[in-house]
């Protein structure tokens, strides 16, 4: 249900995932800025970085990478290869920002890929940029609101299992 703004070719690496490399994290960013800025950066090739999704404060997704390919979005090559980078519109420092409908939207986003790729909705799997070895990054900050977020996630993927259930059941 994403909307699709592709992001330059010089910003990920085509690849065949998970059968090149297995994933199993989704790195939360903050952008620093807004959802068009994202945007047009993720489109410029000399920023050199792209996340595989953007999500605005209103919940509107957008895809600007594939998952089947490396996004350059976690500054720790390893990390880029076996994750998928969500980014979302706003400042660290600014907790108003980070809106329930964007909340809803990215957790219901990280539910699914969690349940695609098969690993567990948890902080050892769910982490922000700040975390990923040798990251210069502090994203998502001391504002992003990792408790509710996680319980939104959990929420969402209970609901995505319900789904795949159900639809066996028919």
């Amino acid at each position: 249900g994403a909307e699709w703004v592709a992001a330059s070719e010089a910003n990920w690496r085509r690849a065949d995932r998970p059968g090149d490399y297995g994933v199993d994290r989704v790195v939360i960013h903050v952008v620093q800025g807004s959802y068009p800025v994202a945007l047009k950066v993720f489109k410029d090739p000399a920023h050199g970085a792209a996340a595989h999704y953007v999500v605005r404060r209103d919940g509107h997704l957008a895809q600007t990478i594939r998952e089947l390919d490396v996004a350059f979005h976690a500054g720790n090559r390893s990390f880029n290869e076996r994750s998928i980078g969500i980014e979302h519109e706003g400042w660290i420092d600014r907790p108003q920002d980070f809106t329930d409908a964007m909340l809803r939207a990215s957790a219901r986003l990280t539910a699914s890929i969690c349940a695609r790729y098969g690993f567990p909705p948890d902080r050892e799997h769910i982490i922000g940029h700040v975390e990923v070895p040798g990251a210069d990054h502090i994203d998502p900050g001391r504002s992003w609101p990792w408790e509710k977020y996680m319980r939104m996630v959990r929420q969402a993927r209970t609901e995505v299992e319900g789904t795949k259930a159900a639809a066996r059941r028919v």
